[in-house]
């Protein structure tokens, strides 16, 4: 679980960066997840696009998706999700909370 501070730290640093990929009327597939979950080992940090034809509230999905992940759902913005989870990988750049 992510403190307020920590929480707004990742925000400040996730207003820059562009979306990783995009959720839609098909929902959340396992080529999906798994393509977020690299991405995740790779960045710690990303933001997703979820389409106005995605079924269901962008912060249910959100927390969804973070949930499947193993991730925390930073914050959900209009149809942006932030999603961080720290990288088990060495030659990664880790995020200092």
């Amino acid at each position: 679980m992510l403190t307020s501070k920590q929480r707004g730290k990742l925000k400040s640093l996730a207003a820059n960066l562009q979306p990783v990929g995009q959720l839609g009327k098909d929902g959340i597939g396992e080529n999906m997840l798994k393509s977020f979950s690299e991405c995740l080992d790779k960045r710690e940090l990303i933001k997703i696009h979820i389409l106005e034809n995605a079924e269901g509230a962008p912060e249910e999905i959100g927390r969804e998706l973070a949930r499947l992940l193993n991730a925390e759902c930073v914050i959900v913005i209009g149809r942006k999700a932030v999603l961080y989870r720290r990288s088990l990988r060495k030659d990664v750049e880790h995020i200092q909370l």
